[in-house]
């Protein structure tokens, strides 16, 4: 700050602190089930993301749809989601009123397989978080819901 009055604004070294010490907890949680996932079910977590945001669809996403949700361009969601038809975990069909619209959607043996990693997944964050108080991680997934409403408009995503 330059001394004045308060704004009630972070200054900019406090907004990086910030920034840091809400990087690097989430970034360490990722790199782990990142492992994790290569290692338990031979899979990214980016192929995780993608069978939990079809599992939340009940009809499906577009392509576009998809890549909006996982935050990655449509070019990273062509190729995940053709490696996901090949192996039998999702159906993509060409919608009737505009063939170049794709709608993606999970097959029976891909819901299975995204339950069985749903559930290690949570096991997996009950076990990294563990020595988080209760009070703690609900105060802390409150202020993160804060912060994600006032970083939504803020941003070009």
């Amino acid at each position: 700050m330059d001394g004045g009055a308060p704004t009630g604004r972070l200054d900019g070294r406090t907004a990086v602190k910030l920034w840091l010490r809400l990087y690097r907890p989430v970034s360490l949680i990722e790199r782990e089930l990142r492992s994790r996932f290569q290692r338990e079910f031979g899979v990214s977590l980016s192929r995780f993301d993608a069978l939990s945001a079809l599992d939340r669809a009940e009809d499906g996403l577009l392509m576009g749809e998809l890549s909006d949700r996982l935050l990655v361009t449509n070019g990273n969601v062509t190729g995940l989601i053709s490696r996901m038809v090949e192996d039998g975990l999702v159906t993509r069909t060409a919608l009737e009123n505009d063939r170049r619209s794709f709608r993606v959607e999970l097959t029976r043996a891909g819901r299975e397989t995204f339950t069985r990693m749903a559930d290690a997944h949570a096991d997996w964050l009950a076990e990294l978080l563990a020595d988080l108080p209760e009070p703690t991680a609900s105060t802390l997934a409150g202020e993160s819901e804060t912060l994600l409403h006032s970083l939504q408009h803020k941003t070009t995503s």
